[in-house]
């Protein structure tokens, strides 16, 4: 019986010198492993007088139990101690630093805030549309039939034979026709997607639409909105070319030249030495479109025009590559405002 005593005690002074739970691993086979000391108590009893094995006997299992009991408890304790010091030696400062590193609005956002901002000061209502589209919101409202060849000029993204992504935000046009009669004055900034990719085109992009419409508008209108538009946008020498063109939902259709922003005119290698840069399309709005949205086109007329925001911000900015926009590279995004 002196043994187990005698055995706890010593067991009691191994534990207190434990510092780490490899230690303690250890001091757990030495007691109580395949061939600890308590095994080999355990094994000496068959050679004990056999009405004194039994009280031996228990006495071990008692003294296993205590043994147990203490190294679990030395357990916790260790492992309590190992956390709170890897808490203190793995810290980590997330606090932000003094000088933030403040970002910088992308230049196709500038832009489209911008002539957002031009427009609402004109009496414009800006409108979003669904960047997934109908067939006959994107083509057949704006008299672009299926068999019509200005479908060929757009790479459309087909879900399927009626659904697409819309190649114009003018399919916003349609629908606001539909559902608001003259007088109307609006623009639908958004995204639009085409299959083309290069230095001047991507399969995504941003555009404009503007729409009025309402009695005895005509062409001066919309040259003078286009004008007022680019004095803001860029200075107020800036002049404002029209060229006759075809759009299947204008009647007519122009295509509209600024004085190059970056010579003022004089010529230069931007716009080729000819003073001017094409920016935009537009015209009046085709009769065939306001009656497919239920206006009477004998007594209210109007007009439209598309701007390419990428376009406005390369001729702006200087910019020469499209692709530049979305690389996502952020020293050129911080060359612009904050």
């Amino acid at each position: 019986m002196d043994q187990t005593v005698e055995l706890l005690m010593v067991f009691k002074q191994e534990l207190e010198q434990c510092g780490s739970l490899q230690q303690l691993q250890d001091l757990r086979v030495k007691y109580l492993g395949k061939v600890g000391e308590v095994t080999n108590l355990l094994k000496g009893i068959k050679d004990l007088p056999a009405d004194v094995r039994p009280v031996f006997g228990a006495k071990i299992n008692s003294l296993r139990s205590e043994l147990e009991t203490l190294l679990a408890d030395k357990s916790s304790t260790l492992k309590a101690k190992e956390m709170q010091l890897r808490l203190q030696n793995e810290q980590t400062d997330i606090s932000l630093n003094s000088v933030a590193d403040w970002g910088a609005l992308h230049p196709i956002t500038l832009i489209e805030n911008k002539i957002c901002e031009i427009m609402v000061s004109m009496g414009f209502e800006v409108l979003s549309g669904p960047e997934i589209e109908t067939d006959y919101y994107n083509f057949k409202a704006l008299n672009i039939p299926e068999d019509h060849p200005a479908r060929d000029m757009q790479d459309t993204f087909y879900i399927t034979d009626n659904i697409l992504l819309r190649t114009q935000t003018s399919a916003m046009q349609a629908r606001l026709m539909e559902k608001k009669k003259p007088p109307i004055k609006m623009i639908c900034p958004g995204k639009v997607f085409r299959s083309d990719n290069d230095a001047s085109h991507s399969p995504v992009f941003h555009q404009i639409e503007g729409l009025v419409v309402d009695k005895h508008i005509t062409l001066c209108d919309l040259k003078g909105t286009l004008e007022y538009i680019a004095s803001q946008l860029f200075d107020s020498k800036t002049k404002v070319r029209f060229r006759p063109s075809f759009f299947p939902f204008t009647e007519p259709s122009v295509e509209v030249d600024l004085t190059c922003s970056n010579c003022g005119g004089k010529g230069c290698s931007l716009c080729k030495g000819t003073g001017w840069i094409e920016v935009l399309g537009a015209g009046m709005v085709n009769p065939f479109v306001l009656d497919n949205c239920g206006i009477d086109s004998a007594k209210y007329n109007g007009f439209a025009f598309g701007m390419g925001v990428e376009r406005l911000a390369m001729i702006k900015y200087g910019i020469p590559d499209i692709r530049l926009f979305y690389e996502n590279d952020q020293r050129f995004i911080k060359q612009f405002g904050k």
